[in-house]
C-alpha cells in the first residue's frame, strides 16, 4: 500500500479566507491582526493563508486591514506616526498607546529601528528640536516663482513645533483631539502665504478645521 499526498484546504476560495480574517478582526475589535490572533480564533490555520497569499501582510491588505508588522518603514514615517499620536492625546505618547486605533504602526518597527520605544522617543525629540536646514525641491521651485524664502507647506518638524507651542489645541476655540476625537487640527498662516506671509514658526498657528474654514471665509 502506498501513501499519497493530498494538499489540505486546496479548494478553499480566497474570498472565504479573507472573510474569515475579517471576521476574527471584528470579533477581537482590531484593525491590526497578528498570526497568533488569527490562529487563536480563526477557522483556518495562518499557514494556509500565507501559502495562498504569499505573505501575511498581503492577506491583511487584501482583507482591508492594517499591516501588523511592516518592514522597511522610513524614520520619517515612524516619526510621523509619533506626531499623530502625540497630536491626538496632547502629550508624549506611551508605548502602550501604539495599540490605539490612531497609530499606524505597532512597537515592532520602532524596536527594529531604535532598539526600544524610549530610544525612539528620544530620537524623535532630538530630531524635532533641530533647526530647519533645507526645504524640499518642490518648495524651492514654488519659492523661486513667488520670490519667497520659504515654501507654503510646513515640514513635519515645523508642524510639530507649532502644535507643541500651541498645546495641541486650536488657538481660537481651544478644542483639541485629546478632548474630542472628531477635532481635526490644521497649521495655518497668520499672515496668509498668498499675501506674503512666510512659513515660519512665528507666522504659523494651530487651528481646528472649523475655525480654519471660518477664517478662510473672512479673508
Amino acid at each position: 500500500m502506498s501513501f499519497e499526498f493530498n494538499p489540505i484546504n486546496k479548494n478553499i476560495d480566497e474570498a472565504e479566507l479573507l472573510n474569515d480574517v475579517r471576521s476574527v478582526a471584528k470579533q477581537l475589535n482590531k484593525d491590526k491582526l497578528t498570526l497568533r490572533d488569527y490562529d487563536d480564533k480563526g477557522k483556518f490555520n495562518s499557514s494556509t493563508i500565507i501559502r495562498r497569499f504569499k505573505t501575511w501582510n498581503i492577506a491583511l491588505e487584501k482583507a482591508g486591514l492594517q499591516i501588523s508588522n511592516q518592514l522597511n518603514i522610513s524614520k520619517e514615517d515612524l516619526f510621523k506616526n509619533i506626531l499623530n499620536i502625540w497630536e491626538h492625546i496632547g502629550r508624549q505618547p506611551r508605548r502602550a498607546e501604539l495599540g490605539l486605533p490612531i497609530s499606524k504602526y505597532s512597537q515592532s518597527p520602532y524596536n527594529r529601528e531604535f532598539k526600544s520605544w524610549n530610544n525612539a522617543l528620544h530620537s524623535f525629540v532630538d530630531w524635532a528640536n533641530q533647526e530647519e536646514i533645507e526645504i524640499s525641491d518642490n518648495q524651492k521651485l514654488i519659492s523661486s516663482k513667488t520670490k519667497k524664502s520659504t515654501g507654503r507647506d510646513p515640514s513635519l518638524r515645523l508642524r510639530f513645533k507649532v502644535m507643541k507651542r500651541d498645546n495641541f489645541s486650536c488657538v481660537q476655540c481651544g478644542s483639541s483631539p485629546a478632548k474630542d476625537i472628531s477635532v481635526e487640527l490644521h497649521i495655518d498662516h497668520i499672515q496668509p502665504w498668498s499675501l506674503g506671509g512666510q512659513t515660519t514658526l512665528e507666522n504659523l498657528q494651530t487651528l481646528c478645521l472649523k475655525c480654519n474654514l471660518g477664517k478662510g471665509n473672512l479673508v
